[in-house]
């Protein structure tokens, strides 16, 4: 009874609004009070488990993330990617698709991938006649790619709270990634179709834009031509020859997940300086003080959540949420149900870093004990978690979506609920009912 108190104040204390790390504490502080634990015993506990080579992953993920936001590396891999578009409409929305994809597979973040390809690609989805509303909830939905592909921050968590490997993570949600991307790319053609602009008004103003657009097209692309020869290269092979060496690395045993991320933070420092030539001392500074600051934050709620989960293990959390499913219903397939269903009720009110955290180490025992190894649970809940971060009412990437495409959530919840109706769900439902879907990658390659 403790333990589900406890739970229910770390909701409670979300929703109101208090910062996550401080609603893990408060629900940690209870359990405390209540049973008279040690807080120094937990503490020391704290750093204990952040005491491992596996969590430098994350600083050097997210400085990689920074540098190849600033270093251009965006821009060039969107416009080697746009050479397939053809001036396409449609095309073009599949371009920010797969550029959050291929983006995610270096950042390993869903937010930095969000607002890094958004920036980039929100005046050229606007200039083809995109609502602003579309564009928001596409680059919401799609920057949660950024935890799909690997290699993901969300699944190096994941790895570490529950013991699981890494490389086996990565694999497992290789197939729910490219499902997401397909079904992505469908439903926005199928919404670019049959939506217009939002009034005459917009309309009008649209028609406008297009024709100064194309007016000024031959010029700008000259002048950025002259630029980018002055400046430095213009061919987008190093862009995308980045994943590639990042995932062929850690798979080809050439280096460990840290190693990668310290070769990700490298490589897009060498192109970013000496290639496309966009970072500057100034630059570089920005980027180390913005990395500090969000790995910085990671942590803190990592030494926060590893306090939590330990207290909820010793009050044997799991088994009560086990006990009380299985007395509402002991069919499998409703109790699956059921718990997809927290975890996205949980990713609502969490960034994709502390759901994963928190329903990591706590529902694995309870998957495990319907059959789910801790591979596909994996998967699970990155797919769980990533629809909630777009599910409003609180759908923190929906969100961000909307301020990088400025956009009104109002004009975002139709193309959002038509993506989540027709992706995410079919996802979601092939990722917890088909274990092949996320284990044959991880068998097929011996991590299983």
């Amino acid at each position: 009874m403790t333990a589900l108190t406890a739970l229910l104040i770390l909701i409670v204390v979300m929703v109101i609004g208090v910062p996550i790390p401080l609603s893990f504490l408060a629900s940690a502080a209870y359990i405390c009070f209540v049973n008279g634990t040690d807080h120094l015993m937990l503490f020391t506990y704290g750093f204990r488990v952040q005491n491992t080579i596996l969590l430098l992953t994350i600083p050097l993920f997210v400085m990689a993330g920074a540098v190849i936001d600033k270093g251009g590396i965006g821009e060039k891999l969107i416009e080697g990617l746009e050479r397939f578009s053809k001036g396409s409409k449609v095309a073009l929305g599949t371009v920010t698709i797969v550029a959050c994809a291929i983006f995610g597979a270096v950042s390993g973040s869903a937010s930095a991938t969000t607002s890094c390809i958004g920036s980039i690609m929100t005046p050229r989805l606007k200039e083809n006649g995109y609502t602003a509303g579309h564009i928001g909830a596409l680059l919401a939905s799609s920057g949660v790619l950024g935890i799909m592909i690997p290699p993901s921050i969300l699944m190096i968590l994941y790895a570490w709270g529950t013991g699981t490997s890494v490389l086996a993570c990565f694999l497992a949600t290789i197939v729910p990634g490219i499902i997401l991307i397909i079904l992505f790319s469908l439903v926005n053609a199928w919404l670019v179709k049959h939506e217009g602009p939002e009034s005459p008004e917009a309309r009008a103003a649209l028609e406008q834009m297009l024709i100064d657009a194309q007016k000024k097209e031959a010029e700008k692309k000259l002048m950025k031509a002259e630029r980018d020869k002055r400046k430095g290269g213009t061919s987008a092979i190093p862009a995308v020859l980045m994943p590639i060496f990042l995932l062929g690395g850690i798979y080809g045993g050439v280096f460990t997940t840290t190693e990668g991320a310290a070769f990700s933070v490298l490589y897009s420092l060498v192109i970013g300086i000496f290639y496309y030539r966009k970072i500057d001392f100034p630059t570089f500074r920005k980027t180390l003080s913005q990395s500090g600051e969000t790995a910085g934050t990671i942590m803190v709620m990592l030494f926060m959540v590893s306090i939590l989960s330990r207290l909820y293990m010793t009050e044997n959390l799991p088994d009560t949420i086990l006990n009380t499913l299985t007395s509402i219903s002991s069919n499998r397939i409703i109790l699956l149900l059921m718990i997809n269903l927290f975890m996205i009720i949980i990713g609502m009110l969490m960034d994709d870093c502390s759901g994963t955290t928190l329903c990591g180490p706590i529902l694995m025992p309870v998957m495990g004990a319907l059959g789910v190894t801790p591979v596909q649970f994996a998967a699970i809940l990155s797919v769980n978690i990533g629809m909630g971060n777009v599910t409003p009412p609180t759908a923190p990437l929906l969100y961000l979506g909307g301020r990088v495409a400025g956009a009104q959530v109002k004009d975002m919840l139709k193309p959002t609920f038509i993506l989540i109706v027709f992706a995410w769900l079919p996802t979601l439902i092939l990722t917890t009912f088909c274990s092949p879907l996320s284990l044959f990658l991880p068998k097929l390659l011996g991590y299983v």
